[in-house]
């Protein structure tokens, strides 16, 4: 089937990028100054590589942010154990250090260009990808238009499609149209994800589920889980996990309610920006609570009653430390914060009234008993000493939260169930190019 012509909303997108290229490269260096870039590796962002290409055939997989990218490693495992070198791409600095990491013998990290059409083709020029995965919401018109003049097939996994995000796509419907066919397929998380993709025009659409279900939970350094375990010792404690603005003040204030009858409580708050560990610290400071920074080297020490978690990659370690999660992004109007990783590593979990970035998962879990909604801070402490009062009703929780994820799990093996059909194509085309 041919694609849609491409409208006139798409070729001033194109053009005014391929013009505001200088512009863009000014963005970037502004960007790198301000530390959200990392300037040893910002010609990979205009398409350069940082290295060469693998021999063979190439599967190009991209995941902006930290979530994302680790949602892939599965598909990363199971093309490279069906012979393939696979590519993976972010676009933030986080995401690179932790999915770096986590790479397999076989996989190779660059950053995503920017989509300025010049920086695109070169980078596809460099790569040349037999096939194209990204995940979730990541729809750059300028990537998508040169995968398809490529024939390159690009396929959505893990897809997302809020209802926000729906209402900006449904104002463009010619656009959107014109994009979502040019993607050979969108494998979706949900139902409801795929409803609004066909709504949208998309003409291929499946639900195979939330990779999310199928990654390994983050590693934790385990002599600091002893570190910090040893010192935390018999403490009643919590983690505030992925906080936003707003949040940082309800934890310290359900803190404060709860030091009168929990004197030796110790909240850590581990903000979703660790930047803003000095912000987390003043909310502190405001209810006369005791603070220290992870990141200025300060510890959970008997005296400290909350602990910033200010550093990367280290929720893994905080949610083994601590048998209640409270995820922000829920308190105030964020969507949410993924709940899967703090349930898997056995803790019961909190959340506020807004989870719509996740409403599925949520759902099972509150249903199932596994998590429990609060609308404030004085929600939040009323519950936390409910809960550290009752021991056993915290491991009842944890075990129905892990029971309720049951259900959610195969994604990984129904993702590559879909690709299996290219895979065969990418073989049959590498045996008549031998």
């Amino acid at each position: 089937m041919r694609a849609p012509p491409l409208t006139l909303a798409l070729k001033a997108y194109r053009g005014g990028l391929w013009l505001g290229e200088p512009a863009v490269a000014g963005l970037l260096a502004w960007r790198a100054r301000q530390g959200k870039e990392d300037p040893t590796r910002l010609p990979e962002r205009r398409g350069l590589p940082g290295r060469a290409r693998p021999v063979g055939s190439l599967v190009w997989m991209h995941g902006a942010s930290v979530g994302e990218s680790l949602s892939l490693v599965g598909l990363v495992e199971g093309m490279i154990a069906r012979g393939f070198s696979v590519l993976v791409t972010t676009g933030t600095r986080s995401a690179a250090e932790l999915i770096g990491a986590r790479l397999p013998a076989g996989a190779v990290h660059q950053y995503m260009p920017l989509d300025a059409p010049r920086w695109v083709e070169r980078f596809l020029d460099h790569w040349q990808p037999d096939l194209a995965l990204v995940a979730e919401s990541e729809i750059w018109p300028n990537t998508v238009v040169a995968l398809h003049v490529r024939a390159i097939p690009l396929l959505l996994v893990n897809g997302r499609m809020s209802e926000r995000s729906y209402a900006g796509w449904a104002r463009a419907p010619r656009t959107a149209r014109a994009l979502l066919a040019r993607i050979a397929i969108c494998l979706t998380q949900t139902r409801d994800d795929a409803e609004r993709f066909v709504r949208l025009g998309a003409p291929r659409v499946s639900v195979a589920g939330n990779l999310k279900y199928d990654a390994a939970v983050q590693p934790a350094d385990p002599q600091q889980v002893a570190y910090l375990g040893d010192m935390i010792g018999d403490r009643p404690v919590w983690v505030a996990a992925s906080t936003h603005p707003g949040e940082d003040a309800a934890a310290a204030e359900a803190h404060a309610a709860l030091k009168g009858r929990f004197p030796r409580l110790l909240t850590i708050v581990a903000p979703r920006h660790p930047h803003r560990g000095g912000e987390v610290a003043a909310c502190a400071t405001a209810q006369g609570l005791r603070s220290a920074r992870r990141s200025a080297g300060g510890r959970p020490h008997p005296s400290i009653d909350l602990y910033v978690a200010d550093t990367i990659g280290e929720l893994g370690l905080f949610y083994r430390l601590s048998p209640l999660v409270f995820l922000g992004g829920s308190l105030v109007p964020h969507g949410g914060q993924n709940p899967i990783e703090p349930v898997r590593l056995s803790s019961a979990v909190l959340h506020g009234p807004h989870t719509e970035n996740f409403t599925e998962v949520y759902r099972a879990l509150d249903a199932g008993g596994g998590a429990a909604a609060v609308a404030d801070a004085a929600e939040l402490a009323a519950t936390l000493a409910d809960l550290m009062a009752a021991p056993d009703r915290i491991d009842a929780m944890t075990r129905a939260g892990q029971r309720a994820l049951v259900p959610f799990e195969g994604a990984v093996e129904r993702t590559l169930a879909v690709l299996d059909p290219f895979i065969a194509q990418m073989k049959l085309a590498a045996f008549h190019h031998g």
